[in-house]
């Protein structure tokens, strides 16, 4: 098994700290918005790595955090918290916005068949630990109080910012914020704000500081160390993470316990939407829902983000997931195919096999999942193997594909609705192909009206009455 460590800038043989098992910390979701598709591409890339690992025979125990206190609206200590932000415009509590939008985060995690954490820890829920954490550094002499607030200093340490190889000589503060008077060094980072940053904020608890609240930083150390120990195996998380928030988390870390903190990062890269990263802020994001909402299944989503590799940035377009979609129907078109041909067969052929080699040497080097799903299909269009082979085969490599293809094709024994219906269910089709999606609202609408819902399916669009 062999994984691009973002700390050395190589690809490494992965060796885990324990044979046979591995620890893998993933930065999880600030529940205050929908996760928009550029989100849900990093944890489709770290699903993908679990499996991958799986299937090499280790035992995986998977950490996700649910940050639900703490994240401002920048990286940095700039800006207000994200979930006081949306609580704020929505005119629900900081509480509701979090449960409503950790609901809506792993409903989307299921319909892309993405496997749950093992663990799956909300910051709100271990603020004492976080505590510990600063309690810790402070007796190392690596924090300084100032305006209230508990900060880390950077100075403390001979490493800062090895992560993302930060030259902080060449750094130059203010260029994009006010700099925060209160901090020695401009990178310094706040571990526990109190009430005199923001008045009013909702989510406070006691500490030797003074009422507040964490960081978002000690949030991941406090919590990956508690489940997984003070040196572990993998950290994973967007690319986006690496200069602010993993440089701080490997800084407070290390300055804590005195040693290394994880041996391998890996980080997944940016979805595009034109030439520009997807991005909350711009408030021009794409989710899963409005994905679905205009036909498509999730499952094209993963099997889109499949066909890129983890490292390279991926063009998000509707042209591109029409064509993952149509090659997904096309794959499940003919597994299904294969079902009604396939006989009994208790394994695989040596032929076969040597397919679902070849995918597992792709994924098992810096998970090559577009080299593995070009091998899927080699496979599947294989004239010397048999039906039952081809099936074998191909539910093997799903088990890391995840794309659930031992669904197959759903069928409609007894087609419902009038000519004129399906007249209009052809018409909608046409629009979506077009691109026209208000009419295809419309129609979809007025199909409601004569009592149907219509329903995608890898197969095309059929109509359900409503019941």
């Amino acid at each position: 098994m062999k994984l691009y460590n973002t700390m050395s800038r190589q690809v490494e043989e992965f060796v885990p700290i324990v044979p046979g098992k591995v620890s893998m910390y993933c930065c999880g979701p600030t529940v205050y918005n929908y996760a928009h598709i550029g989100n849900l591409r990093t944890y489709i890339f770290e699903d993908t790595l679990k499996r991958t690992l799986v299937r090499a025979g280790y035992s995986v125990q998977h950490v996700m955090n649910i940050t639900d206190v703490g994240h401002l609206t920048g990286d940095g200590d700039d800006g207000e918290d994200k979930m006081e932000k949306s609580a704020r415009e929505s005119g629900k509590s900081v509480w509701d916005i979090a449960e409503f939008y950790t609901k809506a985060f792993f409903r989307d995690e299921e319909a892309l068949n993405i496997i749950r954490p093992d663990i799956v820890c909300k910051a709100t829920d271990h603020i004492q630990d976080m505590i510990a954490l600063i309690k810790r550094l402070e007796e190392g002499g690596h924090t300084y109080t100032a305006g209230g607030n508990v900060y880390f200093s950077i100075d403390s340490i001979d490493d800062y910012g090895k992560l993302a190889r930060l030259n902080l000589d060449d750094l130059k503060s203010g260029a994009r914020i006010e700099v925060d008077s209160n901090k020695k060094n401009p990178k310094d980072f706040v571990l526990w704000f109190t009430n005199s940053k923001f008045a009013g904020q909702a989510m406070i608890w006691d500490s030797p500081w003074g009422r507040g609240y964490p960081g978002w930083h000690i949030e991941c150390s406090a919590m990956s160390m508690k489940y997984l120990g003070e040196h572990f195996d993998i950290h994973c998380g967007g690319i986006d993470a690496i200069p602010v928030h993993h440089t701080n988390e490997i800084a407070q870390s290390e300055a804590a316990t005195g040693k290394t903190w994880v041996n391998y990062w890996c980080h997944g890269e940016f979805l595009l939407m034109g030439n520009a990263k997807m991005s909350k802020s711009t408030g021009g994001f794409v989710t899963l829902p409005s994905l679905e909402k205009e036909g498509y299944d999730a499952l094209d989503y993963r099997y889109f983000c499949l066909t890129g590799h983890y490292r390279s940035q991926l063009k998000f377009s509707f042209e591109a997931l029409d064509a993952a979609r149509t090659a997904r129907k096309g794959l499940m078109e003919r597994l299904d195919a294969l079902a009604s041909e396939a006989v009994p067969q208790k394994e695989a052929s040596e032929a076969a096999k040597s397919y679902m080699k070849a995918f597992d040497d792709a994924m098992e080097n810096d998970l090559g999942s577009p080299q593995a799903v070009s091998i899927l299909w080699k496979m599947i269009k294989d004239s010397a193997l048999t039906a039952s082979d081809k099936l074998i085969a191909a539910d093997y490599m799903d088990g890391v594909l995840g794309l659930r293809l031992d669904k197959r094709v759903e069928k409609v024994e007894e087609r419902v609705g009038s000519d004129e219906d399906w007249a209009l269910v052809e018409e909608r089709k046409e629009a979506k192909k077009n691109k026209d999606f208000k009419r295809a609202d419309e129609i979809r609408e007025e199909l409601k009206k004569r009592g149907y819902n219509v329903k995608d399916t890898p197969s095309g669009a059929i109509l359900e009455k409503i019941v």
